[in-house]
């Protein structure tokens, strides 16, 4: 298997999909971020900084639409929607975040859909943090993704 961001000689590059058809993609990612009991009443009641979900949703979103501007070889991408989910968990105890971002283009939005949930993760961490400084981001990882000439894939 050879690697797309590398040249034939091995040199990093931007994919060319000059020739790919736009088509409809879709992209899901979660993570969690894992806190004591007490930290999670905090998220949930209101921490001093605000409502702490509603800020970490619109980071992601944020974070999702920035993407090529954080990962370097990622295209610029005309995002269609981003949705964020983050519940409370007490079985973890924490947060458990999801991200769903669409698009119809000649590349995917794994990356976007990733960053999204890691936006969200790195917010709920530094509006809780001074509670907690323990919380651990977790499972941050693609679930699924369709569309585009690799096709589907849905995470084991």
């Amino acid at each position: 298997m050879s690697l797309t961001h590398f040249d034939a000689a091995g040199q990093a590059h931007m994919v060319d999909v000059s020739d790919k058809p736009a088509t409809a993609r879709e992209a899901v990612a979660e993570g969690c971020v894992v806190m004591s009991p007490e930290t999670l009443a905090l998220a949930q009641g209101g921490a001093a900084k605000g409502d702490v979900l509603g800020v970490a949703r619109l980071a992601g979103i944020m974070g999702a639409k920035r993407t090529a501007d954080l990962i370097p070889l990622c295209h610029p991408l005309p995002i269609t929607r981003v949705a964020l989910d983050l519940v409370a968990d007490e079985a973890l105890p924490g947060i458990r975040i999801t991200a769903t971002v669409r698009t119809s283009g000649q590349t995917g939005v794994e990356m976007e859909a990733l960053t999204a949930v890691t936006t969200a993760c790195l917010t709920v961490y530094d509006m809780l943090k001074a509670a907690e400084k323990g919380m651990r981001l977790e499972n941050i990882r693609l679930l699924r993704k369709s569309g585009g000439k690799s096709g589907d894939y849905v995470a084991e």
